[in-house]
């Protein structure tokens, strides 16, 4: 299936279907918010976004109960960041500035269908994310949404969190400490591959000449993973709707449980970035 290419005023989108309806680029203003896809690359490397369902992150040996889902980590024996991301989705409708795609999943111990509405205006972009269960019994579900976005010298991130955990070699959570969140420069964020429990919604990315607003409702507010690693000028700020590895570390998980879904039940959360420039091409915004 082509690529998807969505656009309106400022703002343009690429998305890919057939590769987890990630998205390969994203601008404001002729600017990149995303890091681009190279030519000719698949989404999980360091660059676009993509999506995680139906869990966020590291699952510590894929166990999930009884279930073991697949190792995609095997180096740090995670299965991580989901299972959508693999598949295809379905484009249902698509306009200029507006698509919606679907997909369904049937991989034990899930059966799940999503729903997906990506809308681009002059308010900026609109991420509308719907888990619906199916299968026979209730199972524990979860999302998130993991951009790599740019991170040029000057790059500043503020968010505000109720908790910040620690992690060990395997980047799995072993604590939660009280925390105010994150304000700063790369003095404050670089090196970080951290959860931050009880987000309250909001993030601000400023970089020379433009500042990026990302806000999160729904499930997809409840978490933020915040990775920046020094070897590449990159920051990932993920919005996630429950604890890293939350089944497996029952004394954490009260700070961001799954949701367990009985079939029929959804999971919902919107994500919305808007962005605003000082320096950018004549005629932007």
């Amino acid at each position: 299936m082509a690529p998807l290419h969505l656009s309106s005023g400022d703002w343009s989108a690429d998305l890919v279907p057939d590769d987890g309806a990630g998205m390969t680029a994203l601008r404001f203003g002729g600017q990149d918010i995303l890091v681009p896809v190279p030519e000719g690359s698949r989404l999980g490397g360091p660059f676009g976004a993509f999506w995680m369902i139906p869990w966020a992150n590291r699952l510590d040996g894929g166990r999930l109960g009884p279930h073991r889902l697949p190792i995609n980590r095997p180096q740090e024996g995670h299965a991580i960041h989901g299972l959508s991301r693999d598949w295809p989705w379905v484009v249902e409708t698509a306009a200029p500035d507006r698509a919606v795609l679907t997909q369904a999943v049937d991989v034990a111990p899930y059966h799940y269908t999503t729903r997906l509405v990506v809308a681009l205006g002059p308010a900026g972009l609109s991420l509308d994310l719907t888990v619906t269960g199916g299968g026979d019994m209730p199972t524990p579900f979860g999302a998130g949404w993991h951009p790599w976005f740019r991170r040029p010298p000057g790059t500043t991130l503020s968010f505000r969190a109720t908790h910040r955990c620690t992690h060990d070699a395997r980047g799995l959570p072993i604590a939660a400490e009280p925390s105010t969140g994150l304000d700063g420069g790369e003095e404050a964020f670089l090196g970080l591959d951290t959860h931050f429990p009880g987000w309250d919604g909001a993030v601000m990315i400023a970089w020379p000449g433009l500042t990026l607003h990302m806000a999160a409702t729904g499930a997809l507010a409840n978490a933020l993973q915040v990775y920046a690693p020094r070897d590449r000028p990159v920051l990932c700020v993920e919005p996630s709707s429950h604890m890293t590895d939350a089944l497996n570390r029952p004394d954490l998980a009260r700070l961001g449980p799954m949701q367990v879904l009985a079939p029929g039940e959804s999971l919902t959360g919107i994500i919305t970035l808007t962005a605003e420039g000082s320096h950018l091409p004549k005629g932007a915004a």
